[in-house]
């Protein structure tokens, strides 16, 4: 997955040093945006499937879990993305094209959020509380059994410092916190996601119009 994203955060600067006017008419170039938009109308299996009751259950008794159709799902979004900017030739001349290219850009940066980032920063919190749980308990036990708690000499048992060990727990606390802060502001990933989504789609099924309505070159 990192490579694709990496693919992608390649690609896509490539506007500035690169153009193919030409190239999203051609044979190439249409080839490419027809499999960006497989990819991305296989994209909605997902949905149908966490939606539908029965869908789950069919694939279910085929041994297909829905962790299994999240990652096509994660994948084939991603490869989509790439293929969809490679078939634009680095040429955006409408604001169709533009709107359909940032759209479909933010359905990746989100969807990478809710799937990854914001997996590893719940990880990382839970890690974090574990530890302030532990250095709070050597703070308590101390607190018990320590005389001139204030005195800056006064270790626990470990050797640690009792100003140091305040001072872990007060670093701590403040991570903790910007953390949380960070994880609830992202946490309307989903519906930037989905709105994302509409739009894209919707412009998506304008462009393949105006594409057919219009001609395609690379037909005899």
């Amino acid at each position: 997955m990192e490579g694709l994203l990496s693919a992608l955060a390649l690609t896509a600067p490539a506007f500035l040093l690169h153009s193919a006017p030409r190239f999203p008419g051609s044979l190439a170039g249409g080839a490419l945006g027809i499999a960006a938009a497989v990819l991305f109308v296989a994209l909605l299996a997902y949905a149908l499937v966490k939606r539908q009751g029965r869908v789950k259950a069919l694939l279910s008794a085929r041994q297909v879990s829905l962790g299994a159709i999240l990652t096509f799902h994660v994948y084939a979004g991603a490869i989509g993305a790439v293929l969809g900017v490679l078939h634009s030739g680095h040429k955006l001349e409408s604001p169709l094209g533009v709107g359909l290219m940032v759209s479909m850009l933010l359905v990746v940066a989100t969807g990478f959020v809710g799937r990854y980032f914001l997996v590893e920063l719940g990880q990382d919190l839970r890690d974090q509380q574990r530890q302030l749980s532990v250095l709070r308990d050597r703070y308590d036990s101390l607190a018990l059994s320590a005389v001139g708690l204030k005195d800056e000499v006064v270790v626990d048992p470990s050797g640690l410092k009792v100003n140091h060990l305040l001072g872990a727990i007060s670093d701590l606390e403040f991570a903790i916190g910007a953390r949380e802060t960070l994880k609830r502001a992202l946490n309307r990933w989903v519906v930037t996601h989905i709105l994302a989504a509409i739009v894209m789609y919707t412009l998506l099924a304008l462009h393949i119009w105006s594409g057919v309505y219009y001609g395609l070159r690379w037909l005899p």
